[in-house]
């Protein structure tokens, strides 16, 4: 019997940034990826999915608001509200696990905020802010000051991190369910010119993965005891050796089971440049008992610049989004090793940076 999913793919659509027209739905069947919506959006980055409410949010980059969505079983997206974040450049967007509050990244002003959740799915003024101090990392253009580029709670859901790409700092906080107040609990100092952008917690062990996209690694922490700080244990490249090309990574994905790890590259310096010669990588790690990483192999995206990856629902195939090239690639994961294979192209989308899939 044919099963079917929807896929909502994010793009960015301003002249000097890409060539999407907004959020692009999909209707997934065994695998085929067929587009039956296009809803128009500015820059609409990063996107997350409230099931309960039938409601996406979309954070839009280099803008200073959100927008909140009715979900329909055909993709189609109804807009539902607005709200602004009290900050530029929102570039991510997250949910906290009891659902009543959404936290935004403001990656360009230096904040993360609070919106509560109303009962219709959209979101309400700011609650709570937090704004981040401390002293830049070494990089002359990308670190001149705070700049977090995502949040992400704890399996646990009792604390959240941020990682700051400016301050090569990992931030630790905490949400307050009856007010949305956002309170600093810790910091952790990564490596300088790392510029830690991402981080994935490992499903049931102590350990949490930094990817930093400046110089291109991936930090292993134990977070057993995340207040005052993580405590970093192991840091490894995210490019081949014999890659000799400019690189920045830029995304983490995890298998349910938690025996692998895959990040994603990103060839030029930075996203001013075309990138090449060549499809990017991605690298596969296997997880040892204690967490940390063994190199296992790099396999091409099969494009250039694939600024988001994600796995499907049954773990068997990630898909990345090769924002310059246009494409969302499907590689094939083999259960036994975690090796990555090319699969087929699965979309055509225009400038694509993000992935989420609907129930």
């Amino acid at each position: 019997m044919s099963t079917s999913q929807v896929a909502y793919v994010g793009s960015r659509t301003t002249p000097d940034r890409g060539t999407g027209t907004g959020i692009s739905s999909f209707i997934l069947t065994d695998g085929r990826w067929t587009l039956t919506h296009e809803t128009p959006a500015v820059n609409p980055g990063f996107l997350v999915l409230d099931p309960a409410r039938s409601a996406l949010h979309a954070a839009h980059g280099d803008q200073d608001y959100v927008t909140s969505y009715r979900t329909h079983a055909d993709g189609k997206l109804e807009e539902i509200g607005t709200q602004p974040t009290r900050g530029t450049n929102p570039a991510h967007i997250c949910l906290d696990p009891s659902g009543h509050y959404a936290l935004v990244a403001n990656h360009t002003s230096g904040s993360v905020v609070s919106l509560p959740v109303l009962p219709d799915g959209s979101l309400g003024p700011v609650a709570g802010q937090l704004q981040f101090t401390g002293t830049p990392g070494p990089h002359r253009a990308d670190q001149t000051g705070s700049k977090p580029h995502q949040v992400m709670f704890s399996p646990a859901g009792d604390y959240f991190l941020v990682p700051d790409k400016g301050l090569d700092t990992l931030f630790t906080g905490r949400l307050s369910p009856a007010t949305g107040d956002l309170e600093l609990t810790g910091t952790t100092r990564l490596r300088e010119f790392s510029g830690p952008r991402h981080v994935v917690f490992h499903p049931h062990r102590p350990v949490v993965y930094s990817i930093n996209e400046l110089n291109s690694t991936v930090t292993v922490l134990d977070c057993s005891t995340p207040e005052p700080g993580l405590r970093p244990v192991q840091i490894l490249s995210t490019v081949e050796p014999t890659d000799t090309r400019d690189s920045r990574a830029a995304e983490l994905a995890i298998s349910t089971d938690g025996r692998f790890l895959y990040a994603s590259n990103r060839s030029g310096a930075g996203d001013g440049t075309p990138g090449g010669p060549g499809d990017d990588t991605i690298a596969a790690y296997a997880i040892n008992d204690d967490g940390t990483l063994a190199p296992v192999s790099w396999a091409s995206s099969g494009g250039i610049r694939p600024r988001f990856i994600s796995l499907s629902r049954d773990g068997k195939t990630l898909y990345a989004a090769n924002e310059k090239t246009g494409t969302i690639q499907e590689l094939r994961i083999d259960a036994s090793d975690g090796t990555l294979r090319q699969g087929a192209k699965a979309a055509q989308a225009a400038s694509p940076v993000c992935i989420i899939f609907g129930p």
